[in-house]
């Protein structure tokens, strides 16, 4: 069987820009052959957060802040190029913003990810990763994928990068309406309002900038339906994005958030995390409350807003889902019926974990180093790197696009130290077959 030296799980903007660093990475006259890297992603083509595509929703981060340029300003995948490809550039540069639509940005990764067809495989989901052991050792890993007609593929490979993103995050009252389409997370949400086409009461949980998206998408639908934004908050708090601030964001502080103790850096996640979560963008935050204002001015209450409300019971009823709700300032109970119920509940980052299962005994605690990579007990060789999941150890900006760059060079330059390469390109056979 062939031996891949690199598989990639997923093939996200963090995948793709590592297939852009490990692409530029290599010198035109060396005489090493390139990695031989694949990358496997469940979806059936590329498309990056489809069902949060709103028709106004814009970047949080700057351009700059793309798949290469801070690595690379003089990279071909840089977002400025993808506009001068598209021919958009000057008229880009007329809109006078750092920070484009988030169609576009989805665009300007598809433009990215479609040069690297050769080296992806769609609609296939990675089922397991299993050693192989060789001389007692495990030497590589075995990386087992079905695709949609339900056939396992088998593949073998010295290195593993794993970048699947979050699944979202469930809160336990709401977790017995997993096959109920009346309530959906955010991720799923143009998809599954779609199906809801005569809603007329809707409910929104959550504090954060795709609650605050969708409220504004929901208010602007020609139904006009009544909507509870719904949160524990006092206040929709806007994420702070003065320059000191984001300095935290900047890949340089990545070193230092990693040289810092546990207590540390759980003291640093703390002070800034509304830099990053339950902190929509000040724009939008005046637009929602623009929304309950001309409400008052109209004396016509069609939306509500249930600060400091938590839930408390979900229960599904003949026309709807009832939530009962506490009211935290007044220390009161109500129940409340909805047609739909969307959860802006933010993503868990730890798929990574269950992906793994199998090589637990090998990777104690899943502690990663400074580049990524999971610390392995002796014997196992293969290096495993985690993208985005590393926001513990790492900072805020882990999950963002704001490193996005600089790591894929880090792990370019660990995955380097790690493969040894034949000049001539030969590879080893596996004494197993695929099956």
């Amino acid at each position: 069987m062939h031996i891949h030296d690199l598989i990639g799980i997923g093939f996200g903007p963090s995948n793709i820009a590592l297939a852009i660093a490990l692409e530029e990475g290599q010198a035109p006259a060396s005489r090493e052959r390139p990695l031989d890297a694949l990358f496997i992603e469940r979806q059936p083509g590329f498309v990056w957060h489809k069902n949060m595509l709103l028709d106004h929703a814009h970047m949080q981060i700057s351009f700059l802040k793309d798949l290469a340029t801070l690595r690379n300003p003089s990279s071909r995948f840089t977002f400025l190029n993808y506009l001068h490809q598209k021919e958009r550039l000057q008229d880009f540069i007329n809109l006078k913003t750092f920070f484009p639509s988030r169609h576009e940005f989805n665009d300007y990764l598809a433009w990215a990810a479609a040069q690297f067809a050769d080296r992806c495989v769609y609609g296939e989901e990675i089922v397991e990763v299993l050693p192989e052991p060789r001389g007692g050792e495990v030497q590589l890993l075995r990386v087992r994928s079905r695709d949609a007609s339900g056939q396992v593929r088998e593949r073998l490979t010295r290195h593993l990068v794993v970048g699947v993103g979050g699944m979202p995050r469930i809160p336990a009252e709401f977790r017995g309406f997993k096959e109920d389409p009346r309530v959906f997370h955010s991720s799923h949400y143009l998809q599954a309002i779609a199906g809801h086409p005569q809603a007329r009461r809707l409910a929104i949980v959550g504090a954060g900038q795709s609650a605050a998206e969708i409220f504004m998408d929901l208010h602007g639908r020609p139904q006009r339906p009544q909507v509870d934004l719904i949160m524990r908050a006092r206040a929709i708090k806007p994420s702070d994005d003065s320059p000191f601030v984001n300095e935290i964001f900047n890949a340089d502080f990545t070193d230092f958030v990693f040289s810092r103790s546990g207590s540390e850096r759980d003291d640093l996640l703390n002070e800034f995390w509304h830099t990053n979560y339950a902190a929509p963008d000040l724009a939008l935050i005046q637009q929602i409350f623009e929304v309950f204002y001309r409400q008052r001015v109209a004396g016509a209450e069609r939306h509500r807003f249930l600060r400091r409300h938590e839930v408390t019971g979900v229960k599904a009823v003949e026309d709807g889902v009832q939530l009962t709700l506490r009211d935290l300032n007044h220390e009161r109970t109500t129940t409340q019926r909805y047609d739909a119920i969307v959860l802006a509940t933010g993503y868990e980052r730890d798929r990574h974990r269950a992906l793994l299962a199998p090589l637990a005994p090998y990777l104690g605690d899943f502690e990663v180093d400074r580049h990524y990579r999971l610390r392995a007990t002796p014997g196992f060789h293969p290096s495993i790197f985690l993208q985005g999941a590393c926001e513990l150890t790492h900072g805020l900006s882990d999950t963002l696009l704001s490193v996005t760059a600089i790591r894929s060079g880090e792990i370019r330059g660990a995955l380097r130290g790690a493969v040894s390469l034949d000049p001539a390109g030969t590879r080893q056979e596996s004494p197993r077959q695929a099956a």
